[in-house]
């Protein structure tokens, strides 16, 4: 309750514009359209439901009165004034800076230069009027984004040359990005160029400019396989593993988004696993970058079941791409994401009541990590959870792992963080949820031999829209 007052006194002190503000700056962590949140009251709320912002974690709130320059209302509140952790993106920050130095009648030549590209109607009055609502509006049409800033560069060269200084300034930060040191704080990754000043004192350093990145240069990235798991009515002890559809979804939509052909396999039996896996595995990859497959499914003891009851040996599927079985892949990445379920005896569901519905979490993975790690190189292993220990899946939501990694995916992804940045991200954000008795937690592991980081292209293409799933913790 000490937190919700917190939360009402920022809401009241702030105005209509400056809210808009802050939900402009959020606009990568929301699960809805900027425009739909009008208050101050619906972000804080969309930003708890999405575990952004708590009383233990206020760090994004802080942030975003820092980046609004309100340094009155933060001393008045008592908040702490520096945060090391940056939760919205330098690109966002940019054109929000931007926005501050645009005057009204800079504004109007703004519209004028852009009604070749945008409808005129959504340049009218009433429906943008302010300079954010513009930038949106570009990034709705495609005319802008963190790696598209040309059409912006032009627009600022003709109304106000001296904010390119800013533009270039975000630019020459951003391709330092993979050339200077990453640090580790906070169970998230922050770059020392997005702040300087806000360092902490301790600084571990985990990245090196010495250290390579996979090519990424071929017209499609490659092939993702998702094998998904759903109707095991042919074993008498296996369940239907309702929510399931809902990842499948996520991941379909993700990785053809990251410019992967998605080919997906429905309620595969034993044989079919293999023989699906082997396929994939004898194939020329020669013009491809990587591959994916993921696993929906039950497991047990290092292996996933067939909708048949029967196991296969997740160390056998993996074989299939090393560097003798498929030497198209060789020195390549190959990323394996399993999800799957305990077995027979830990099947037992638990309902759980929320205030407008009721969720069913089941125990699912528990794998011995070890006998699926691959000895060959350039292979990544995610697993929802560590050995001997399950993970959980929501009959409407989907797994917590398989969401997290959809979801962070998306928001890492255009700020060009590495895939082991994005799944200790995944990890700090499984972590967190519980049910809503703080009892059952869940921690994924990833296993490696990657020799190099592995840093997917900005799409330039919209990004989806993914279902998010609920937190309780």
């Amino acid at each position: 309750m000490e937190f919700q007052n917190l939360l009402l006194k920022v809401g009241k002190a702030l105005s209509k514009d400056e809210v808009k503000a802050l939900v402009f700056l959020c606009t990568d962590l929301l699960d809805q359209k900027p425009n739909k949140v009008e208050t101050a009251s619906e972000l804080f709320s969309c930003l708890m439901k999405q575990d952004h912002l708590s009383p233990e974690n206020p760090q994004l709130l802080t942030e975003l009165l820092v980046t609004t320059e309100h340094h009155a209302l933060i001393r008045d509140l008592c908040l702490a004034p520096h945060t090391t952790t940056s939760f919205i993106s330098p690109y966002r920050k940019l054109l929000y800076s931007l926005s501050e130095e645009i005057t009204d009648g800079d504004l109007r030549e703004v519209t004028f230069l852009l009604n070749t590209m945008i409808p005129r109607r959504k340049l009218g009055e009433h429906i943008v009027s302010t300079t954010l609502e513009v930038f949106l509006e570009m990034e709705r049409m495609d005319h802008l984004s963190e790696s598209n800033l040309n059409t912006l560069e032009t627009i600022v060269r003709e109304v106000c040359p001296m904010l390119n200084a800013k533009i270039n300034q975000f630019k020459k930060r951003r391709g330092k990005l993979f050339t200077k040191p990453v640090i580790f704080y906070s169970s998230l990754y922050v770059s020392l160029c997005d702040s300087e000043e806000s360092k902490p004192s301790v600084e571990i350093f985990l990245f090196s400019q010495g250290l390579g990145t996979y090519p990424m240069t071929s017209e499609k990235r490659g092939i993702c396989l998702i094998v998904n798991n759903d109707n095991f009515s042919k074993s008498s002890q296996l369940r239907k593993r309702e929510g399931t559809e809902v990842d499948q979804k996520c991941l379909q939509s993700v990785f053809q988004w990251l410019g992967f052909k998605v080919e997906s396999h429905h309620d595969c039996d034993t044989n079919q696993m293999l023989s699906v896996f082997k396929e994939l595995g004898k194939r020329d990859h020669s013009r491809f970058d990587c591959v994916v497959c993921c696993v929906l499914s039950h497991g047990v003891e290092g292996s996933v079941y067939g909708v048949d009851g029967s196991t296969v040996k997740i160390s056998d599927l993996t074989d299939l791409f090393n560097g003798l079985n498929c030497p198209s892949l060789v020195g390549k990445p190959k990323l394996f994401f399993i999800q799957a379920c305990q077995g027979n005896h830990e099947q037992q569901a638990v309902f759980i009541e929320s205030d407008s519905s009721a969720y069913s979490f089941h125990w699912t993975d528990a794998i011995k990590a070890k006998q699926g790690i691959p000895n060959s190189a350039d292979f990544l292993l995610g697993m929802a959870t560590v050995p001997f220990h399950v993970s959980f899946r929501e009959r409407t939501n989907g797994t917590w792992f398989i969401q997290s990694l959809c979801q962070n995916l998306v928001q890492m992804v255009p700020r060009e963080f590495d895939l082991m940045s994005i799944l200790t991200k995944v990890n700090a954000d499984v972590s967190k949820k519980s049910d809503q008795y703080g009892q059952r937690k869940q921690m994924p592991q990833p296993a490696f031999s990657l020799r190099k980081k592995v840093v997917f292209p900005v799409p330039n293409v919209p990004t989806p829209s993914i279902h998010k799933a609920s937190s309780n913790s």
